[in-house]
């Protein structure tokens, strides 16, 4: 079974999106990779899946469990 996992991630219209993994779309913008966390940890709390927060250069920074 596929583990789900959310990723925080550099926007290339400038921000911070939420991307659920396997996912086209950002679920979510933000103007600040802080305030992109918190969503997507709250977020990731609620459904039991991992989230990782990457860097601006796409490498990951940390991963987070959200069970």
């Amino acid at each position: 079974m596929a583990t789900k996992s959310h990723h925080v991630v550099p926007s290339p219209q400038g921000g911070w999106s939420v991307v659920k993994a396997g996912a086209a779309r950002a679920s979510k913008r933000f103007e600040t990779q802080a305030a992109a966390v918190d969503w997507a940890r709250e977020l990731s709390k609620k459904q039991g899946s991992t989230l990782f927060v990457h860097r601006r250069d796409g490498t990951i920074a940390r991963k987070d469990s959200g069970v």
